[in-house]
């Protein structure tokens, strides 16, 4: 089963179309089928992966307020292992038709419930603000990825969405969870990146990516030819960025992994034989696995909100 990311900020500008782009052409180069959808009505995803505006190409509105079968709105992006659901103008609509339907915030989680066995990832490429289509893609994902440009004023921001995605976890998606925290636009040469990088770190730990997105001229130029940065060129710094965070976002997905297993086989020696040697092997399992619970707690993985 896919593992859905939100790619989200309420602030606009903070590179979620890039991240989206370029962390799905990544993903799907380390032979990890993946599906982006894009859910901004502005559609510079679907236009950064090649496909310029065309009227009558089915999109993600036709799916979500139409009934169109799914399997008729994908489109091959062209890259090897990676999908896209396109977006164009009428999702501005689809935001205010869904308003007056039945489990309006769920549309999209059944749309992507019944594509999720055929991908390893599922990204969702959400508009800068918490309308009915972000909360749709937030109800629909297991994590939310927020890219964070390092400047001020991103600093003030930051606390107010996590504040949303809690309320958001405790009313429609209570297993939510936070993929990373990813710096975006940084920019080794001043004083304020690397103080916001800090800052950032000393407040949310390992939540935050150790993957940093520099400021790139490559990565700005590549949509413009409607193509990921690593077909564009791999050897820029934008390219290689984003080779490493798939490697750090496929890492985490493994360490989760192997914490459910551990958790798993420590559960069943806990509850395993009636003999006192059996009671005490099953102590030492329920020992175990909390050591491996607090120590899960402190990894680089997603965490709960």
């Amino acid at each position: 089963m896919a593992r859905v990311i939100a790619i989200t900020n309420q602030k606009g500008g903070v590179g979620k179309t890039t991240t989206a782009v370029n962390l799905g052409a990544s993903l799907a180069a380390s032979e990890q089928r993946t599906l982006i959808i894009d859910c901004d009505p502005q559609g510079n995803t679907t236009s950064a992966l090649g496909f310029p505006k065309d009227p009558a190409r089915r999109t993600l509105y036709q799916a979500l307020m139409l009934d169109e079968p799914i399997d008729r709105i994908i489109l091959d992006a062209q890259v090897d292992g990676l999908d896209i659901i396109p977006s164009d103008k009428n999702l501005v609509g689809a935001a205010v038709e869904l308003v007056n339907l039945d489990n309006r915030e769920y549309r999209l989680k059944a749309l992507v419930s019944g594509i999720q066995a055929r991908y390893n990832y599922i990204l969702i490429d959400c508009p800068p603000s918490l309308d009915l289509l972000t909360l749709n893609a937030l109800a629909a994902s297991d994590s939310v990825l927020v890219p964070i440009q390092c400047e001020y004023l991103a600093l003030e921001g930051v606390s107010e969405l996590l504040d949303t995605l809690m309320r958001l976890r405790r009313t429609i998606n209570p297993s939510l969870a936070i993929e990373g925290i990813l710096l975006t636009m940084y920019d080794d040469r001043t004083t304020l990146s690397k103080q916001v990088a800090a800052d950032l770190r000393s407040f949310f730990g390992a939540q935050v990516f150790e993957t940093i997105i520099p400021r790139n001229v490559r990565l700005a130029e590549a949509p413009s030819h409607g193509m990921p940065v690593m077909f564009y060129d791999i050897h820029s710094k934008g390219a290689e960025s984003y080779i490493q965070l798939a490697k750090e976002v496929i890492a985490n997905a493994q360490k989760r992994v192997g914490q459910g297993i551990e958790r798993a086989d420590s559960g069943a020696g806990a509850d395993s034989g009636s003999s006192t040697s059996a009671a005490a092997a099953g102590a030492g399992s329920v020992s175990s696995a909390s050591t491996s619970d607090d120590s899960g707690s402190d990894g680089g993985g997603s965490s709960t909100i």
